[in-house]
């Protein structure tokens, strides 16, 4: 399966669990499983992406429509990532089901949703310009067994200017 449509996969999944969120208001218990199962499914997607897409897109890409660059791309949505991720780690310093607990889930899906729009528009046009079908087949194997693996995977934060130059000639 290629990567890009594997990044697809779990956009469509990660817009499907905040909606189930959603509809999980009033229903605590229900909710707070559909978050964890959620934010490890964010944070290993997040880690996977940067395994074996982002430094591929550092080495071949050259912006698509609104990036000029894919450094601008790859900086951006590292950002996204620890954005994301900080929205989740505090939604979890709170009481499931709580008006605060609420305001940070609501904060991770809009600052998820503007990021999968970002990745789609951009890193995702970028690499199916660029790279050839076969290997992002390959790459989207190991990123499939890459999340089959960590379904638990804690994701530290990263620098997006550090992760740049480590990964630029990888």
């Amino acid at each position: 399966m290629d990567i890009v449509d594997c990044i697809l996969a779990d956009h469509y999944r990660q817009r499907m669990m905040f909606a189930a969120l959603d509809e999980a208001r009033g229903d605590s218990e229900s909710a707070g499983k559909i978050f964890d199962r959620l934010r490890n499914f964010l944070e290993a997607h997040a880690e996977a992406e940067e395994l074996y897409f982002y430094p591929r897109l550092l080495q071949c890409g050259e912006g698509a429509l609104d990036s000029d660059s894919a450094e601008e791309t790859t900086d951006d949505a590292i950002d996204d990532h620890n954005k994301i991720a900080e929205a989740a780690e505090e939604a979890a310093g709170h009481e499931v089901g709580s008006e605060p607990w609420w305001e940070c889930v609501d904060q991770a899906n809009y600052k998820n949703s503007k990021h999968m729009s970002e990745e789609e528009r951009q890193g995702l046009t970028d690499f199916r310009r660029r790279v050839p079908l076969e290997e992002r087949v390959a790459l989207g194997i190991k990123y499939l067994a890459f999340e089959a693996e960590h379904t638990r995977y804690q994701r530290e934060e990263k620098d997006p200017d550090a992760y740049i130059r480590e990964n630029e000639d990888a």
